[in-house]
């Protein structure tokens, strides 16, 4: 049942989580088995390189460049808008506005892509074993009514559900990469050819790198539980650094392994050929069909991990937007015994169904359409939402005292700032080749579209509440 506190003294439940419960929720969005089985091996089959592992290792410094000034600026705003306030406060209450809009379609867009990986992955598991026919989007529509019960129910006990899901995952990932790394025979000293510069800056390096900031996808998430972690002034930082660092490793490592198992030269027709089922081929011929068929099972619990994450971060951006009036104030709704953000949640979960509805009805594919086009779009947003908030940072300091160091509210900020901005540039010039379409394809412009659209319907949002609710206006988006 809903709260009735006032409009602006709503709150999300009690402060519960720690650096560990917001790790799992951070690094469970980015799903690291799903990303790795699916993410990197499209990786190498699209754009036809070698150094995908380098890329992960050059990517996490950019990444962590960002974390620096976006934990900074997390001690002084404690809101569940995350990405919204912090540009508010640094660039202006329309920006603000505006980045918030883009984020949603970009968050949207990410959680439904993965209903469609979900459903693909889990009939193309058990149509085969248990004799079945079913179709993709069954297990898609089931999927998201469980994302949207568990959005409503405490939001520690969906970390404890994250944390024993991610655990296992990792396990996996290690074993894996233990087992994978050496000769294509399993002996013998790990090739490092992968790692090397001139197999990484040839053409599609562009892919490479827009694939790959996709994949990460989900680390900076944090601050959107900053309302209910026990120490928001510590906790976001934290999380943040150790989900980038964490992320990267186990990318970079799985990238080189798959590579080395399947021989340097060979892994970009075995991507291929095999698709997301490459690796866990390569673990069945060395670790057995039983730890292939757990490794398998963990990949689809990846994605439930992926799913529940994002659908949490979702529900809390439409809960501070509802709070603030800037969108109805019904989604500042809270369920009662909970605390969680179950208007938020419910109207996530409508999207949800409606979008693989829609997709279903037309007969598109679920992996090459659904998640392919709307994963690409997602990440395009969220580049750009992270660049506008390193710009955010260095305007938010110069406004106010604060005992940062220079390097944390204007040099890391800065050069984060152009580095995420080389990358969109290079996500928009290959964007072709992100979706697997002809380059004259209008989805090429449509997606991005998308996302402008949803800025200047941030601006114009922000314009009408400046003229006819001054004082909403006024409240949006302040700082402790």
């Amino acid at each position: 049942m809903a709260t009735r506190t006032p409009l602006r003294e709503r709150g999300l439940a009690r402060p519960r989580l720690g650096v560990v419960q917001i790790l799992f929720f951070v690094v469970g969005a980015s799903g690291p088995l799903y990303a790795i089985a699916g993410g990197v091996t499209a990786t190498y089959a699209v754009t036809g390189v070698m150094g995908v592992p380098l890329s992960f290792v050059l990517l996490a410094p950019v990444l962590a460049l960002f974390a620096v000034g976006y934990a900074a600026m997390s001690r002084y705003i404690t809101n569940a808008g995350a990405f919204y306030p912090y540009v508010v406060n640094g660039l202006g209450r329309s920006s603000g506005v505006a980045v918030s809009f883009v984020a949603l379609v970009a968050y949207n867009a990410i959680q439904i892509s993965i209903y469609g990986l979900f459903g693909w992955s889990l009939s193309n598991w058990l149509n085969p074993l248990l004799g079945m026919d079913t179709p993709w989007w069954l297990w898609a529509l089931v999927i998201a009514l469980v994302i949207g019960t568990l959005g409503v129910l405490r939001v520690d006990l969906n970390a404890k559900v994250l944390g024993v899901l991610l655990v296992l995952e990792c396990l996996v990932i290690v074993v894996t990469v233990v087992t994978l790394l050496g000769s294509p025979d399993g002996g013998g000293a790990p090739s490092l050819a992968p790692l090397a510069p001139s197999n990484l800056f040839t053409t599609g390096v562009g892919a490479v790198f827009a694939f790959s900031i996709a994949v990460f996808t989900g680390f900076e998430g944090a601050a959107t539980y900053s309302e209910e972690a026990r120490d928001p002034r510590k906790t976001v930082a934290r999380a943040t650094y150790l989900a980038v660092a964490l992320t990267a490793m186990l990318y970079a490592l799985s990238a080189l392994a798959m590579a080395d198992a399947a021989g340097p030269s060979n892994i970009i027709g075995a991507a291929q050929q095999s698709g997301p089922g490459l690796l866990f081929d390569l673990t069945a011929t060395r670790l057995g069909g039983l730890f292939s068929s757990v490794a398998y099972a963990l990949f689809i619990t990846s994605q439930f991990a992926s799913l529940l994450s994002f659908h949490n971060a979702i529900a809390r951006y439409f809960f501070a937007l509802g709070r603030e009036g800037v969108l109805p104030e019904v989604l500042a709704r809270t369920n009662r015994r909970t605390g969680a953000p179950a208007a938020g949640s419910l109207l996530q979960t409508a999207f949800g169904l409606i979008v693989v509805a829609v997709f279903a009805a037309f007969g598109r594919d679920p992996f090459t359409e659904l998640f392919s086009w709307l994963g690409t779009m997602a990440s395009t947003g969220v580049v750009l939402v992270m660049a506008a908030v390193s710009v955010s940072v260095i305007g938010f300091f110069r406004k106010r005292q604060h005992e940062e160091t220079p390097w944390r509210h204007t040099v890391a900020p800065a050069l984060a700032t152009v580095f995420l901005l080389v990358i969109f540039v290079l996500i928009i010039w290959n964007f072709d080749v992100l979706l697997g379409t002809a380059g004259d394809s209008p989805l090429r412009w449509i997606l991005p579209g998308i996302l402008v659209l949803a800025g200047i319907a941030g601006f114009a949002r922000a314009s009408v509440l400046r003229g006819r609710k001054p004082e909403v206006y006024a409240g949006i988006g302040k700082a402790d």
